[in-house]
């Protein structure tokens, strides 16, 4: 009989997956009002956020470790509680210090309630046949949590704080606790690989040139996507304020200098929704790596033209759409990648190592954004950077070999 792929545990980690991001592609909406309201530097708050995206990356492999030593719904119980103390904190820092230390737990919470985990379980729940669907379903979630996370904080700071948007925020990510009843997965692993320790495939996964290159590969990924989430809001401000001032929506008393960055955000969630279900569809009948290497040189094309192209808001949601449709569809690639490789016994762990190179790009994007910008005025050294880095991204994947190692067949 057919496994159906919208299994309780699918469901399930969609929704923990679209309420934890939904709330982490917000916080660019928050950069110029909480920098306004304390007086800080674009670099204060941009720091804050990479700190947040590089705990992510150190949390991920040690949330997949966590998962599969003592239980998958132990680790997100862990990641949601972490999560939320971190936004509750994160209310009341006043100081610069303050919000980048208590953002170490808010990315910690991140990696408990996100891909890393999520996606383990959700591949050891699914068959053969539609596990690199089930993979991009999941991660469809994370941008379904886009399209809704900026719009919706967009609004809650028209009528209240942003340190009680943020006390909500902490509300809502506990509240994916209840779910978990749900969060069941059988160990969907060979002989060969229950017999394995972590240790062993480690070792082999790191011996393995393969490995190295997904890792370095996946570097390109974080820099792009944390970049444009902590910067875009603002940028689109700054550059299109002037021109959508006199709007339709600023006659009804709309603030369209902040509106236009959380609709583009909004729109990069929506089309990639489209874009990472594609990804799912032909990562089960081509070559994942070259379907890897097409992603990023897309990516690399659309950013160019984009910093060449006078910026106006036509060009802005022509971006947000192109850019969109990419947006995270080398996930499902890449976790099914790592998952084809080296088993499914391990995968949390193994993808959650090179998941850290995206956050070390989500590091450099973050940050380097909010420092070159207070240093030079200008956000385009920050997006030639991407622009190389998805060049080099779109060439080192291409020679990936792509079969499964013989101790693992």
């Amino acid at each position: 009989m057919k496994q159906s792929i919208f299994t309780p545990v699918l469901i399930t980690g969609c929704l923990i997956i679209m309420i934890s991001f939904a709330i982490r592609a917000s916080f660019g909406v928050f950069q110029i009002p909480i920098a306004t309201e304390n007086g800080w530097l674009r670099a204060d708050f941009s720091l804050a956020i990479a700190i947040q995206n590089l705990a992510w990356g150190f949390g991920q492999p040690i949330f997949g470790a966590i998962a599969e030593k003592i239980g998958d719904r132990k680790a997100i119980i862990m990641g949601a509680v972490v999560y939320a103390v971190g936004l509750m904190l994160s209310a009341g820092a006043t100081l610069p210090i303050q919000h980048q230390l208590y953002e170490v737990l808010v990315g910690f919470g991140i990696a408990g309630t996100g891909f890393g985990v999520i996606l383990a379980v959700v591949g050891r729940a699914s068959s053969d046949e539609n596990r690199s669907m089930s993979l991009a379903i999941a991660t469809a979630a994370g941008s379904a949590g886009q399209v809704i996370g900026a719009p919706i904080a967009e609004a809650m700071l028209q009528i209240m704080s942003w340190q009680v948007v943020f006390l909500w925020f902490a509300a809502a990510i506990l509240g994916t606790l209840l779910l978990l009843p749900f969060m069941r997965a059988p160990q969907a692993a060979s002989k060969v690989e229950l017999e394995e320790s972590m240790g062993a495939i480690l070792t082999r996964a790191f011996k393995d040139p393969s490995y190295t290159m997904i890792f370095l590969g996946f570097f390109s990924c974080g820099y792009q996507l944390a970049f444009i989430t902590a910067h875009f809001p603002a940028f689109v401000a700054e550059v299109c304020g002037p021109i959508m001032a006199g709007g339709i929506l600023s006659s009804v008393g709309v603030n369209t200098t902040s509106a236009l960055g959380a609709v583009a955000i909004s729109l990069i969630g929506l089309a990639n929704i489209v874009g990472t279900l594609a990804a799912g569809y032909l990562g089960k009948r081509y070559s994942k790596k070259y379907l890897l290497a097409g992603v990023y040189a897309g990516r690399t094309i659309i950013a160019a033209w984009f910093i060449l192209t006078p910026m106006t808001p036509a060009t802005v949601i022509v971006f947000s759409v192109l850019m969109g449709s990419l947006w995270l569809a080398t996930v499902p690639l890449t976790s099914g990648l790592v998952a084809h490789l080296y088993g499914l016994r391990y995968m949390g762990t193994l993808y959650g190592i090179v998941f850290f190179s995206h956050q070390l790009g989500s590091f450099m994007g973050v940050w380097l954004g909010g420092k070159l910008y207070d240093l030079y005025g200008s956000y385009d050294a920050v997006w030639w950077v991407g622009v190389g880095v998805g060049a080099f991204s779109a060439l080192v994947h291409l020679p990936i070999r792509e079969n499964r190692p013989a101790a693992m067949a």
